[in-house]
């Protein structure tokens, strides 16, 4: 485990990088707003990490350099290199918080697991993007928490959807055999007590393909056995190499790729990862690909162009980028929200918490920020910190994604009871568990 001072070393090491001590941090705490980034650059995660680390801070520095910041005030951006290792998140964590953040983003579910009982302690609010605790959805009982706009859950509901209307309907499913392939981890486990509650229901016949951390690039034992059960679809929830590495072997064992069906984390670097072959491989998605928008292109104007970032410009408007853009898009509007609901300009995390609690975005503030048709609404309230928002599916055509289906809504019917039970469990073993005491704001 990392000593703090090297977490700290790290820390500038990584905003070097990214090229932000001199363009994001301005003079004092009392002139900004503090927007730590925990990212991963590097390790065996970085191929998923580098883009959405990309994304995510080249909006918020557009903010600053082209707005001044929101509402008059910088944001002071530092990145602080996980490895989407857990323990060195937790270091992290440690390092950041008395700097006062106005909010967390752990990017795994690893790092969120422990940071949700010290969220209300620190009164600080962890935004867990369509991952970590899918229970944390309920905000009555998870107030520090937010994670729109879909849960792991949702995810694994919308596939066999999708699934079940390729099939000509739900009930179809019945003596299928679906197989999951999954990182051996929080993150990948975290959908199998819902895909097990819908095999029962639907008949279908589930089979595990656990994948550890330390042996996403040698799959070829759990394809041997996808060979060998020949599943009629196979279902991804993987990250960083196990997804490229998973697309290679199943078009090597001659699996077809119109059957494999993926949680909404492949790059195109991935999906393009098995060749010509691949195509037809599937993903969930519910933001745009590409950068025909005009907040991308000033991003690019104040922000790539001026060298203010390392990101690669081959990046920009990537599937993965993008989804760091739809990160800090949720901060800034937090950020936002709480300075019109308070009336200050440097907000705390409970102004923060109160900011994303009210969060209303709709096409016509889509279109003010200048990301027009870019994803659908996002409405969270006191009681609902996900939304459980639609997705569509997009398709690998051998150069990039295509969108192939409609909104994909979540059963919600089937993932509502377990989200319910799952947040009791939770909390039951908890023992003491701080719930609201604070009065809820109306949505603006």
């Amino acid at each position: 485990m990392l000593g703090l001072k090297n977490v700290k070393t790290t820390m500038i090491a990584a905003a070097l990088v990214a090229g932000t001590v001199a363009t994001s941090l301005p003079a004092t705490a009392q002139e900004s707003i503090y927007v730590p980034l925990f990212t991963y650059r590097t390790g065996p995660f970085s191929g998923s990490g580098i883009y959405i680390a990309e994304g995510m801070r080249d909006y918020l520095e557009m903010l600053n350099q082209r707005d001044g910041g929101i509402g008059g005030v910088k944001l002071a951006l530092e990145e602080c290199e996980t490895g989407y290792d857990t323990k060195k998140g937790l270091e992290c964590y440690e390092a950041v918080k008395d700097k006062k953040p106005v909010v967390i983003n752990p990017w795994s579910t690893g790092i969120t697991l422990p940071l949700i009982p010290r969220a209300s302690v620190d009164k600080v609010p962890v935004l867990s993007m369509a991952y970590g605790l899918s229970a944390a959805a309920i905000g009555d009982t998870f107030p520090w928490i937010f994670n729109p706009p879909a849960t792991y859950w949702d995810g694994a509901s919308m596939i066999l959807t999708y699934i079940g209307g390729k099939e000509g309907g739900m009930d179809k499913l019945k003596g299928k055999t679906i197989g999951y392939i999954y990182l051996d981890a929080g993150f990948g486990k975290e959908p199998i007590p819902l895909l097990e509650q819908m095999a029962k229901d639907y008949g279908f016949n589930l089979k595990l393909y656990p994948v550890a951390a330390t042996e996403m690039q040698n799959q070829s034992s759990q394809w041997l056995n996808v060979r060998r059960d020949r599943p009629d679809y196979m279902v991804m929830y993987g990250w960083g190499a196990l997804q490229p590495t998973a697309v290679k072997e199943a078009v090597k064992i001659g699996y077809p790729m119109d059957k494999f069906v993926s949680i909404w984390w492949p790059s195109e670097d991935d999906a393009a990862a098995g060749g010509p072959q691949s195509k037809g491989f599937k993903a969930l998605n519910w933001h745009a690909v590409g950068d025909n928008f005009p907040a991308i292109a000033d991003i690019k104007k104040f922000v790539t162009d001026k060298n203010l970032t390392q990101t690669d410009k081959s990046h920009i408007g990537k599937v993965l980028y993008n989804r760091g853009i739809y990160n800090s898009m949720l901060i800034a509007e937090g950020i936002r929200n709480a300075q019109k609901l308070t009336g200050k300009k440097v907000i705390t995390g409970e102004d923060m918490r109160r900011g994303l609690e009210t969060l209303n975005i709709d096409a016509a503030r889509y279109k003010e920020m200048g990301l027009e048709g870019f994803a659908g609404p996002v409405k969270l309230t006191c009681a609902d910190h996900n939304g459980h928002f639609a997705t569509y599916m997009q398709e690998w055509d051998g150069s990039k994604y295509v969108k192939v289906s409609g909104d994909i809504k979540p059963n919600m019917d089937k993932v509502s009871p377990l989200l319910n039970a799952a947040a009791k469990e939770y909390t039951d073993k908890a023992g003491s568990w701080p719930r609201r005491t604070e009065a809820c704001d109306k949505a603006s």
